[in-house]
């Protein structure tokens, strides 16, 4: 089968490089152009392109460019852009979409498990339509979330979504017979710099879920602090106070407390909370944090 892929992210990979594996002609991969990932710094080409070009694959930054390619069809894993109709028509395409749908469609359905605490999550194997994420569902398959950080069980999802693909495609009664998608629909908002600003009346609970999506801050008077990782603590601690516990870095929270265990201060590298509430210059005795 003569194939197209669109996809960006390292969350992609695992996608492409199982078509290629398993000896699907994949002709054409389409991806984001190159970005600036740093004040100053040269273009760096996606995780999708990086890993195409290893393979000898063709690669287009161009969504048009797939209305001459004679495919059979299109793979999409995580491309970042709206499909057109008429592309659609043209070409039929299966997307591997990292939640159990019609749960969490939309951008960031792994975050958005987490933070609702969801137990379970999933992929799904579905033929895009022109509306967000509503097609037809050929496979899932779930995965319990726990307490793994967004990191991890993208990439859990990835692997996952890559063995469904297969399952699907080597099927013809998956690949011809998907079904309509059933349940109560929910929208995964994009993750934004909001979302991840960490606040003395949010509950332990969230603080720690909103952690786990990485890139967490909060401040102290004028200075960021990432938050790497943290657990919760038993502290009795008023909302908003940062101190030091036997040791240890604690926030104050809405209903309890929270241990900071690593933290990335503003244009420093990750270090341990205790090292660097050790360089705070100043009182340290009525620390406040928001």
């Amino acid at each position: 089968m003569r194939l197209a892929f669109l996809g960006t992210p390292e969350a992609a990979v695992p996608a492409l490089e199982a078509l290629v594996n398993a000896g699907y002609d994949v002709s054409l991969v389409i991806t984001q152009p190159d970005r600036r990932r740093g004040r100053g710094a040269e273009l760096t080409p996606s995780s999708v392109k990086r890993t195409a070009s290893a393979l000898g694959i063709p690669v287009s930054h161009h969504l048009a460019d797939l209305y001459e390619h004679d495919v059979e069809r299109a793979v999409v894993v995580a491309y970042g852009v709206i499909i057109p109709e008429a592309l659609l028509i043209k070409v039929p395409m299966l997307n591997v979409h990292f939640s159990r749908l019609p749960r969490w469609r939309g951008a960031a359905p792994v975050e958005r498990a987490i933070l609702a605490g969801d137990r379970e999550t999933g992929v799904s194997v579905i033929s895009l339509e022109p509306t967000l994420d509503s097609g037809p569902v050929h496979i899932e398959r779930s995965v319990r979330v726990g307490e793994k950080t967004a990191r991890a069980l993208t990439a859990e999802l990835a692997a996952l979504g890559a063995a469904a693909l297969l399952e699907v495609l080597a099927s013809e009664e998956l690949l011809e017979h998907p079904r309509a998608q059933v349940g109560d629909v929910t929208y995964a908002k994009k993750i934004t710099k909001e979302t991840l600003h960490l606040g003395p009346e949010m509950s332990t609970v969230l603080v720690l879920r909103t952690v786990r999506l990485g890139g967490a801050n909060f401040f102290v008077a004028t200075k960021r602090v990432g938050v790497v990782s943290a657990h919760s603590s038993e502290v009795d601690l008023s909302p908003g106070r940062l101190t030091l516990v036997e040791g240890e870095v604690v926030l104050g929270t809405l209903d309890g407390a929270v241990t900071l265990d690593d933290v990335r201060p503003a244009g420093s590298s990750t270090m341990s909370a205790h090292a660097w509430w050790s360089g705070l210059r100043g009182s340290k005795d009525d620390l406040q944090w928001h």
